[in-house]
């Protein structure tokens, strides 16, 4: 090799130098079915405001840990993101046992004020409730009599919205939780990938962002 094809050499490969650092010096795109999935059959676009979804259970000791980190991100979440529990069953029985629960308790509007204290009363003071009478006991704290949350839990009405977020936890392709759903669109939950909680929150950051840009371009559009 002569002395001119080394030296173009030595420069291409310093400026692909260059140029791989300044990739690496900027975070990378979060890419589709490696950071986060398209849902089958999912709609093309996401209806405005935009729902997130946290698919979880109680008895999931991931979920816990996560619950401080979801709670983090609900305080700085955008005003036009709105964000719901549904508790998963996975066929379980004892998981399904705390999903009627918070079925139960959503529909008697104090799901979320006892969500925590359900957690720490699982995780940190290790008491396991295992009938819906010790679960109504529990609830009665955050001011629902326990016959009425008896009642309720075994009510037509709390048995078909159980059967109906199964359903649709099914379709969303959920095996395992904590996952998280934007506009029935996007699953995103831990892999290589996304290998903690934070990233896992920033790919839902990321998505909320590229779906609200195109719908404002898209109101821009329609004026």
């Amino acid at each position: 090799m002569n002395v001119s094809v080394r030296v173009l050499v030595a420069a291409a490969a310093l400026l692909l130098g260059v140029q791989v650092q300044a990739q690496g010096a900027k975070p990378a795109q979060f890419q589709e079915g490696l950071h986060y999935f398209v849902i089958d059959g999912a709609p093309a676009s996401i209806a405005q405001p935009l729902e997130v979804i946290e698919a979880f259970s109680y008895l999931c000791s991931h979920c816990n840990t996560f619950d401080p980190y979801i709670d983090a991100w609900k305080s700085r979440k955008p005003d036009h993101v709105e964000f719901r529990r549904m508790p998963v069953v996975f066929g379980r029985g004892s998981w399904e046992l705390y999903a009627r629960g918070f079925v139960t308790a959503e529909m008697l509007g104090v799901a979320e004020e006892a969500h925590g204290a359900l957690m720490d009363r699982l995780w940190k003071d290790k008491k396991v409730m295992r009938s819906m009478e010790e679960l109504a006991d529990f609830y009665s704290q955050f001011g629902v009599e326990a016959d009425k949350f008896m009642g309720a839990a075994r009510s037509f009405a709390v048995d078909a919205r159980l059967k109906r977020d199964q359903l649709q936890l099914q379709s969303y392709g959920i095996t395992a939780t904590p996952t998280v759903i934007l506009g029935g669109k996007y699953r995103i939950a831990g892999n290589a990938a996304v290998p903690s909680f934070d990233v896992m929150l920033e790919v839902v950051d990321y998505l909320i962002a590229r779906e609200s840009a195109g719908f404002q371009q898209s109101s821009v559009a329609a004026d």
